[in-house]
């Protein structure tokens, strides 16, 4: 077997902003695996709130011995790396070329079957009330809009957008900029705009007063749910869970995962740290067992990957063998 890592920038169509931080561009790891004239790839992001990028993860891969000419195997890998976006390029790379190696698509190894998924459209926190609510009319034909806040005028925000979008479902994304306190006073007013889920209110380790907040919408972790030991914690905190495969190091885990978050009945999220289609098709497969799924990553890029996934009216499309698994 043999492993090449490359390191690619991927530039975004507009800045996209979210409570702390602006991004002009995503900086992909793309992992490929080749055995016996079969090739698999995989590609990561990295988690950037835990100082992860492309050069970060191909140094942690190098590090861990991971290299040319050894056999490496999904098991082998978990004990190798920790969660994270450089085991998950190589876990991906490795599941697509099982499914080339089986003659077979992911979803069939893992008993899923394929469909259509909707996905959410993320609307970026832009510097004005005005300038968001514009943007989300201008996605009409986006069901789903998932809106990033933070602490500047969140209520006004959610009105402005509901009053331009009185049609749309509406999540919220605070990236972990509330308070307790904050996140009391707003919820109510979400709740009567018709919110449907908050996600990451609170910060990330300062959140053990949820479990005794009785909110009215439910609350989704993102940030205070890396990987599978950090489910049960969660599970007191939150109602729903956002699995990432770059925080959970590979579809490997995130299936884990996923089958623990069902089994305590807790709602099921697929989301994603950007990136192009082959960053989201591993995590489509997590997609057909989720409740709600935001795979828009893609629609971001000033050019996407060749055969990518196709979106229509909110709506993604299984990958195509030519992309990924």
């Amino acid at each position: 077997m043999e492993l090449r890592i490359e390191v690619e920038k991927l530039p975004l169509s507009a800045p996209f902003r979210i409570s702390d931080r602006v991004f002009e561009s995503v900086e992909a790891l793309v992992a490929t695996v080749t055995a016996d004239g079969m090739e698999g790839r995989g590609e990561a992001q990295g988690v950037y709130y835990l100082g992860e990028n492309a050069e970060s993860m191909r140094a942690q891969i190098e590090a861990a011995g991971v290299g040319f000419g050894q056999s490496l195997t999904r098991s082998r890998l978990q004990a190798l790396l920790p969660p994270g976006g450089a085991r998950n390029a190589l876990d991906c790379a490795l599941w697509d070329l099982e499914a080339k190696q089986a003659k077979s698509r992911v979803w069939d190894l893992i008993g899923l079957t394929p469909r259509p998924l909707r996905t959410a459209y993320t609307l970026s926190f832009e510097p004005t009330v005005k300038a968001m609510s514009e943007r989300a009319r201008e996605l009409s034909e986006w069901p789903v809009l998932k809106v990033k806040l933070g602490a500047d005028q969140p209520v006004e925000r959610i009105a402005a957008i509901r009053s331009a979008r009185p049609d749309a479902e509406l999540m919220v994304d605070a990236n972990q900029a509330w308070t307790l306190e904050e996140l009391s006073d707003i919820a109510p007013s979400f709740k009567a705009l018709g919110v449907s889920l908050i996600e990451q209110p609170l910060r990330r380790n300062q959140d053990s007063a949820l479990e005794h907040y009785v909110s009215p919408i439910p609350l989704c972790a993102d940030e205070s749910c890396l990987s599978f030991s950090e489910i049960a914690v969660a599970a007191r905190r939150y109602q729903m869970i956002n699995i990432k495969l770059d925080k959970a190091g590979g579809l490997t885990e995130a299936l884990r995962m996923a089958r623990e978050v069902r089994a305590r009945r807790l709602g099921l999220m697929v989301g994603n740290m950007g990136g192009s289609s082959l960053s989201m098709a591993p995590s489509f497969v997590i997609g057909l067992m989720a409740d709600t799924v935001d795979l828009d990553g893609p629609l971001d890029l000033v050019q996407d990957r060749l055969h990518q996934l196709q979106y229509r009216r909110g709506i993604v499309h299984p990958p195509t063998a030519q992309l990924w698994g």
